[in-house]
């Protein structure tokens, strides 16, 4: 079944009547419970999902967008939540969001919820792992949705996906370090198999070769917590590296804490260079070098797909690629902060 299934389609997969469906779906004590069981299995089998506010919006003329997001711990999702949100409240549309905390299971059961209660359109920042459900769920309910900055599911004619150039970004990152004079540049954090870490290190991977240098990479959870133990790592295993270009910068600030410990210089004796460029980049100490994706930029470009979308019914291009711009700091050797 292409469009999406009525509660005429549950009433003749279940052998029922319309009404029978409405009673269930109002939870009316006036169903026997075998008639109720009978009607939520043929729900399931066809992929019917109860909207139950789609009637008051299209009344109001309301629109209501929901966010998942996977991380809202992470900066740099909190401040792209903020954005989207904001953009969106600027064009008349309200928003709910829902974090998953990475979890593809949690994903799938705030999809659901946000599907019966009537979203307009959904957009996913997804977690990785089974994430089929998710996404057969929102196909089945023929709601326009977008995969923002992750890719999980490669039915992009369904769920296009906005991200920004990770690769040309860790491409300028790596570049810069090399022409600020180190010998050993290494990539720090990600975690592995999954595409946005591959996509962060093919830049990195394509300057080392291109300068014939062998590549360190140093993978795990892009977190302040591994990129303080990756300085003991290097330190111990590859002494010779002199320079890193971080998977994000928290990683690349757990770095800098590291070596603050070590009583070694960053910017001078070990020069980083981070990702996201998240507002504390430019607060710490050194100041951070990053690679900006504006995330302001990216919030309201997405909230206009979105609403375009939904006024004209023709999804957006399958894959677009927003721009990055290298922010040199003290980290990597810059002779004094910038913004």
């Amino acid at each position: 079944m292409t469009r999406r299934p009525t509660i005429i389609d549950v009433a003749r997969e279940a052998g029922v009547s319309k009404s029978t469906v409405s009673l269930v779906l109002q939870n009316s004590p006036s169903v026997r419970d075998e008639t109720r069981k009978q009607v939520r299995e043929a729900m399931a089998r066809i992929g019917y999902v109860y909207n139950r506010s789609a009637a008051n919006m299209r009344k109001s003329d309301a629109g209501l967008v929901g966010l998942v997001i996977n991380d809202l711990r992470n900066p740099f999702f909190t401040e792209f939540a903020t954005s989207l949100q904001m953009a969106l409240a600027d064009k008349g549309y309200s928003a709910v969001i829902a974090n998953t905390d990475e979890d593809p299971g949690l994903q799938a059961q705030v999809v659901g919820s946000m599907i019966e209660h009537g979203v307009s359109a959904l957009i996913l920042c997804p977690a990785y792992g089974e994430t089929r459900p998710t996404f057969d769920a929102i196909a089945r309910a023929n709601i326009p949705a977008m995969q923002m900055l992750r890719r999980v599911d490669d039915r992009l004619d369904l769920f296009p996906l906005s991200a920004p150039d990770y690769a040309r970004g860790s491409r300028e990152a790596t570049q810069h370090l090399l022409d600020q004079g180190a010998g050993r540049v290494a990539f720090v954090g990600g975690l592995q198999g999954r595409a946005v870490t591959e996509e962060r290190q093919a830049g990195y991977l394509g300057v080392l070769a291109e300068a014939g240098l062998a590549p360190v990479m140093l993978t795990g959870q892009s977190s302040r917590a591994f990129g303080r133990a990756a300085v003991a790592e290097l330190a111990e295993k590859h002494p010779e590296v002199d320079a890193a270009v971080c998977f994000n910068d928290l990683v690349a600030l757990g770095m800098i804490s590291g070596f603050q410990e070590q009583g070694r210089s960053v910017g001078d004796t070990f020069r980083i260079v981070g990702f996201d460029d998240i507002s504390e980049a430019a607060q710490c100490f050194p100041t951070l070098s990053s690679v900006r994706c504006d995330i302001a930029g990216i919030g309201a470009k997405a909230a206009g797909t979105v609403i375009d979308w939904l006024d004209s019914g023709t999804p957006p291009p399958g894959e677009t690629r927003t721009p990055v711009s290298l922010v040199v700091r003290q980290s990597s050797g810059g002779a004094s902060p910038s913004s």
